[in-house]
Formats: C-alpha cells, sequence, structure tokens
C-alpha cells in the first residue's frame, strides 16, 4: 500500500493470538517508540489469552468457574472485565450475560474491551495521530490516519461473500467503534441467555457503530439474541449507537442515526 505524499508514517502488524487476528494500522510518532507500544500492546493481549480464555484450562477465569480461585485471588483485571459485563448485562436487561451453561464465561466482552484497551495504549505515543486496532473483523478506531481523512471501515455483507453491506466513517469524531455479531463466520454461537442455547432469531448479522469497542461489541451479541424488531428498539434508545440489522430475508433495517456515520 502506497500512503500520499505529506501521510504520517505508518506501522502496521498482525497477530495471532486470542483465536483470531489482530491487525494493527498506527499512524504518525516515532516508529521505535510506536514498535515498542506495540510490542507492549500484543504482550498484553497474550496476557488477556492466558487470563481469559475459557480453552485453557490453566486459565484464572477457567479455575474461577471452576471454584478453584476467587475473584479476588485473580488478576485485577478479571474484576474489571467481570464488572463491564455486569454493567453490559444490566444495560440489556440480561440478553447479555457473563454465564454459559451456569458458569462464568466474558467470551463476549473480553475481546472488544481488549483490542479497545491495546488502542488505546497506541494512541498514548507522542506524535500518533492515527490508531486502528481490528480484533477478528471488530474494530476500534481512535484519531485519524492523516489530516483531512477519517477511518473509514467495510462492513461485509453476510448474504453476498465478499461484497460490502456499508461503509462507516469516522469523521469528526475522535474515536469510533464497529462490531458485528452474526452467523456468517462462525455459525450460530451466540446464545439466548433465557435457554442457555443457540439464539434463534431472524437476522444473520447485527453490526453496531459506537465510540467504545467494549460495548459495540455487548450491544451486537445482545441486540442479535433480541432479534430484529426487539433489536432495533432497544438499540434506537442507545446513546451515541448507531446499528445495522440484516436479516435472512436479506432485509436491512438501521437506527435513526445510522446514514450520518456512512461513507
Amino acid at each position: 500500500m502506497t500512503e500520499p505524499a505529506g501521510a504520517p508514517v505508518a506501522v502496521r502488524h498482525a497477530e495471532d493470538v486470542m483465536g483470531t487476528v489482530f491487525s494493527f494500522d498506527v499512524r504518525g510518532g516515532e516508529s521505535g517508540a510506536v514498535r515498542r507500544a506495540l510490542d507492549a500492546a500484543v504482550a498484553g493481549l497474550h496476557r488477556v489469552d492466558e487470563v481469559f480464555s475459557t480453552y485453557r484450562e490453566d486459565s484464572e477465569v477457567s479455575r474461577l468457574a471452576r471454584g478453584e480461585l476467587a475473584v479476588a485471588d485473580c488478576a485485577p483485571e478479571v474484576a474489571e472485565v467481570l464488572e463491564l459485563g455486569a454493567r453490559a448485562e444490566r444495560a440489556s436487561d440480561g440478553w447479555f450475560s457473563l454465564r454459559y451453561q451456569g458458569r462464568i464465561d466474558p467470551t463476549g466482552i473480553v475481546k472488544g474491551w481488549a483490542a479497545e484497551r491495546a488502542a488505546r495504549l497506541l494512541a498514548e505515543v507522542p506524535g500518533v495521530c492515527g490508531v486502528s486496532v481490528n480484533g477478528g473483523g471488530d474494530v476500534q478506531l481512535l484519531g485519524v490516519p492523516a489530516p483531512g481523512r477519517p477511518w473509514r471501515v467495510g462492513v461485509a455483507d453476510p448474504l453476498r461473500p465478499g461484497g460490502l453491506a456499508a461503509v462507516i466513517s469516522a469523521a469528526g469524531v475522535s474515536e469510533l467503534a464497529v462490531a458485528t455479531s452474526g452467523t456468517a463466520e462462525r455459525g450460530a454461537h451466540i446464545v439466548d441467555p433465557r435457554t442457555g442455547r443457540s439464539a434463534v432469531t431472524d437476522l444473520v448479522a447485527v453490526t453496531v457503530v459506537a465510540p467504545r469497542l467494549t460495548w459495540a461489541d455487548c450491544w451486537a451479541t445482545a441486540a442479535f439474541a433480541m432479534g430484529s424488531r426487539a433489536g432495533l428498539t432497544w438499540l434506537d434508545t442507545l446513546p451515541d449507537t448507531e446499528a445495522l440489522l440484516i436479516t435472512a430475508g436479506d432485509e436491512v433495517r438501521c437506527t435513526g442515526g445510522l446514514a450520518a456515520r456512512l461513507g
């Protein structure tokens, strides 16, 4: 990729971690300082995986779920994530849940939280003007990639592989996150917290646009479990939040202010 003349230096990296690929794009700043911060951000993601993975028998979250540890015995990040998840559960009237089959499972929040945290760490480097962190398709954007140019994110069309359903622009804002929940990439993996089984709705994808990826990720999951009618109604009540919902019948439904974010 060729950058326009005068554009800030771009440092890019891709890391296989947490069962997916995290892609980093950092604009501006002294390259050595950016590389050091990037190393720290990547190490932080691997640490998050060690602590929170439900696939590792020895992770703190797995041991917590088995009753071998108390929250107070875990890394401080565990209490932080559990509190954020509890807030999401209250805000969604239980449609987002930190439990799966009766056990603690922060999977639905930890990836977005970790990506947002990594992005904010990189944005603190002196001279950095823009940061994009993409964690498995969910993106946290901060600043701008170059003066007068906003970050833009393509939203994959779940019914037309290789196509785009929309392009989201971060024009006019200093932070924006885009998160999608659906069945196109991972099948029926979203759980209905009322039944403990896969959510059966008329939706194939929900994309949420909000300032913070921690919340955008949670809201997309909760809205998908609700279904298109209830999900859209609920999303329209959330401040600074817009969404695009696509049904299995190829209907596109949007929150009232989404048009301002398209571009």
